[in-house]
C-alpha cells in the first residue's frame, strides 16, 4: 500500500509541470475572457441577453452549425472512401492515396483558401473552362457564399478525418469479412452490413474531430465567404477588433467553448473513450 501511494505521488509530481503549463496557457486566459463577458461594457448578464435576443448573432450561430454539419458529413464520407483505398487497396493505390492524404499538410491553409478563390471565382479556372466548352453562358457564383466556404473547409478537413478511420479499419479482423463472404454474402452486402458497422468507432471519432474544427474555423470562411457567410469565429474577431465590443465577443467565445465541451462530454458519456482512438 505504501509503495502504491508512493508511485501515485511520483506520477502526480511528474504531471504537475504539465498541468501548471496548461492552466497558465489555457485556463487562466479563458477565465479572463469569462470575466470580460460579465463586466464589459458594464457588469451583468447583458451580453448573454444579447446572444438570446440579437437576430444577427442567432443567424451566425445557426449558419455555423449548418455549415459544420454539412462539412462533417461530406468530409467523413470522402475520407471513408479514401481510407478504404489507403488501407485495403493495392500497393499502387495505397501510394496514391497516401500522397493525396499527406500533400495537403504541406500547404498552408491560407494558400489553399486563395487557391480555391483562383479556381472558383467568376474569372477562375472552373468558370472559364465551363464557358469555353459552352456549358454555361454566365459564370456561376461559387465563392463569397456558403458553397465556397463548404468546399474550402471540406478540402482542408478531409485529411484529419482519415486517421481515426484508418486506425479503426486496420484493427478489423479479416476473418470476419471472410466468414461473411463464405456464408454467401456479396461484396456490397459485406461492406455495408459488416465492414461499415465494425468501423463505427472511427466514423464517430472522425465526425467529432471535423465538427469541432469546423465550429472554430476562421481563415477559410473569411476568405471564401467574402464577408457574406460569417461564422462564429469571424464574428468574434469582428466584435473584438473592429466594433469593438469586447463583452459580446467574449460572451460568444464562452458559449462556443461551453458548447464544444458539452458536445465532447455527451460523446464520452455515450461512447466508450477507446472507440474514439
Amino acid at each position: 500500500m505504501k509503495a502504491y501511494f508512493s508511485d501515485r505521488m511520483g506520477a502526480a509530481l511528474l504531471m504537475a509541470p504539465l498541468l501548471l503549463f496548461l492552466g497558465a496557457a489555457y485556463a487562466w486566459p479563458f477565465f479572463g475572457v469569462v470575466n470580460w463577458s460579465f463586466t464589459l461594457p458594464e457588469p451583468g448578464l447583458g451580453q448573454y441577453g444579447t446572444l438570446l435576443s440579437d437576430p444577427l448573432v442567432q443567424s451566425v450561430f445557426v449558419r455555423t452549425l449548418r455549415i459544420a454539419a454539412i462539412v462533417t458529413i461530406v468530409s467523413v464520407a470522402a475520407a471513408y472512401a479514401i481510407t478504404v483505398v489507403w488501407v485495403r487497396g493495392t500497393p499502387a493505390q495505397r501510394v496514391v492515396a497516401e500522397f493525396c492524404i499527406l500533400v495537403p499538410f504541406w500547404i498552408s491553409v491560407l494558400t489553399r483558401a486563395f487557391g480555391w478563390v483562383a479556381l472558383l471565382s467568376n474569372r477562375g479556372l472552373f468558370n472559364t473552362w465551363l464557358q469555353a466548352i459552352g456549358f454555361i453562358s454566365e459564370p456561376l457564383t461559387l465563392v463569397r457564399n456558403e458553397f465556397g466556404v463548404i468546399v474550402g473547409m471540406t478540402h482542408f478537413l478531409i485529411p484529419f478525418a482519415v486517421f481515426p478511420l484508418a486506425s479503426s479499419m486496420r484493427g478489423l479482423d479479416d476473418r470476419v469479412l471472410l466468414a461473411a463472404r463464405g456464408l454467401g454474402s456479396s461484396r456490397m452486402r459485406t461492406f455495408w452490413s459488416v465492414f461499415v458497422p465494425m468501423t463505427r468507432s472511427g466514423i464517430i471519432g472522425s465526425a467529432l474531430i471535423v465538427f469541432v474544427f469546423s465550429l472554430g474555423f476562421f481563415v477559410t470562411p473569411a476568405i471564401l465567404g467574402g464577408g457574406r457567410s460569417v461564422m462564429i469565429a469571424e464574428l468574434i474577431y469582428l466584435r473584438i477588433f473592429q466594433s469593438p465590443d469586447w463583452g459580446l465577443g467574449a460572451a460568444i467565445s464562452v458559449v462556443l467553448v461551453l458548447f464544444v465541451g458539452a458536445l465532447m462530454a455527451l460523446l464520452f458519456r455515450y461512447v466508450r473513450p477507446k472507440q474514439l482512438i
